[in-house]
């Protein structure tokens, strides 16, 4: 049977001006610097600068997933019935952003606590930080299907978001090296540091509220609407979420492990710390070139096939990590390029996924629930960083990791944790992303598909 023709939009809601994109990519400005300098940086200032023990850190790692399994799907959950004049997702960027910038800024402050002390001190800042980021990117992502219902204009709307998500963390970083660099305590430059960065937080979300507009599904009603708890498990039993979950999990999951222990791993293996940031600048730009041209290609291939080639290659370069060797950073210089293939389409092809899940729940249940769904996606993305952290540090404690006392002279590691740094930026990453593959194979929805999807919805609401 022939597929329905999608007919063209009514108005000119789906498709958006530049000036719409530039806003809403804008917004990914503030979890694009967390995961950057977050994902860089606070291995090494947890266990170097404040002294924390691995094992420690691990466990404050993992009692915040438990508290991020509450709180994401719930947060997405009251998105879902937010009912203001601003729409269901906004309002929470305008009063979210202070208490999210606030949370980063106290998480890298070094108080003059005990042991003890520290450990509670950054448990309970790293509670708050995954409360605010929750309440902040969990309806900004979930804004996405509500700018347009396009296949192709979602694609480019995630291709902004990226941008600035890749841009942003570029420029994070290199802000974070100057400030850094400034003071004579690096206690003092990682605080001046945060204040700034949180400050791009609330700065970001208010223009992101000030100049997007919701336009779908604006009458949106709790009438007939599932409990929280049946929800969640309608959208466990939507297979292709299912597909685009475990996806988004392993390609995040390879990312936080390299960023998690590349800062270790250049410490202490490879050498050339003074000139980390340039390792930092090569893959963000590397990734933010290529996620242009992906998702350009994926227009033309699909998703599936871009997602492959990129992967493909992604892995190639993770294998020959395991292989460099001490004093060889221009070696690794050029790895970080070349991984940028591979981790732009890791940002990219599952957010591209996302929404059209969303809509094939619409047609089968009859409601929108982008909410429950980006509400899961954003716990995936807080676990993929909680998750390579812990199981980085309890392997680096049980190795024997020695915590630095004074970063211009560095303890000697046991080969055992050299070993173990060297194994995380690499033989893990690749083993994970190549068991992704046949998941992404089975990915049912194609462009063919979606269009189906689109044209019977449309004629449900005529």
């Amino acid at each position: 049977m022939a597929v329905p023709a999608v007919p063209p939009p009514a108005t000119p809601v789906n498709r958006l001006s530049f000036g719409r994109k530039l806003a809403f990519g804008v917004g990914d400005l503030g979890p694009a610097l967390v995961a950057a300098i977050q994902g860089f940086f606070l291995n090494a200032f947890l266990l170097d600068v404040a002294g924390i023990r691995p094992a420690a850190a691990g466990i404050i790692f993992l009692i915040v997933k438990i508290w991020d399994s509450v709180n994401d799907p719930l947060i997405g959950r009251l998105t879902d019935k937010t009912n203001t004049r601003w729409g269901r997702r906004r309002p929470w960027l305008l009063f979210g952003a202070v208490p999210f910038g606030l949370a980063w800024f106290l998480q890298w402050l070094v108080p003059d606590l005990s042991d003890t002390g520290l450990f509670w001190y950054y448990l309970v800042v790293a509670l708050l930080l995954d409360t605010g980021f929750t309440a902040v990117n969990v309806p900004y992502t979930a804004l996405t299907p509500e700018l347009s219902q396009d296949y192709d204009e979602r694609t480019s709307l995630n291709s902004f978001r990226f941008s600035f998500s890749i841009l942003g963390g570029l420029i994070a970083l290199a802000v974070h090296n100057v400030l850094i660099g400034l003071f004579p305590s690096v206690t003092t430059g990682y605080a001046v540091s945060a204040a700034v960065m949180g400050g791009v937080i609330v700065l970001s979300n208010f223009i992101t509220f000030a100049y997007t507009e919701e336009h779908h599904f604006k009458d949106h009603t709790a009438e007939n609407d599932p409990g929280f708890v049946e929800g969640v498990k309608i959208a466990l039993r939507n297979r292709p979420f299912l597909y685009v979950v475990a996806i988004y999990l392993m390609s995040w999951l390879c990312i936080q492990f390299v960023q998690a222990n590349m800062l270790l791993y250049v410490r202490y293996w490879v050498g050339g710390e003074d000139q980390f940031i340039q390792l930092a600048f090569a893959l963000q730009i590397s990734a933010f070139i290529f996620l242009i041209v992906w998702s350009r290609l994926s227009q033309k291939w699909g998703k599936q096939k871009v997602y492959f080639v990129g992967m493909s290659f992604w892995i190639a370069v993770e294998i020959a990590l395991f292989f460099v060797q001490p004093g060889q950073f221009t070696v690794l210089l050029v790895l970080a390029m070349l991984a940028g293939v591979g981790v732009s389409v890791g940002y990219l092809i599952p957010w591209s996924m996302l929404p059209d899940v969303v809509e094939l729940d619409e047609l089968e249940t009859g409601q929108r629930r982008e909410g429950i769904y980006y509400g899961f996606f954003v716990f995936l993305q807080k676990l993929g960083i909680s998750l390579g952290l812990a199981l980085s540090n309890f392997a680096l404690e049980a190795a024997g990791y020695i915590n630095a006392e004074d970063l211009t002279n560095l303890p000697q590691q046991p080969t055992a944790v050299l070993t173990a740094l060297r194994i995380f930026v690499s033989l893990v990453p690749a083993v994970i992303l190549l068991l992704s593959f046949p998941i992404v194979y089975r990915y049912p929805i194609t462009r063919e598909k979606h269009a189906e999807i689109l044209a019977t919805l449309a004629a449900r609401h005529k």
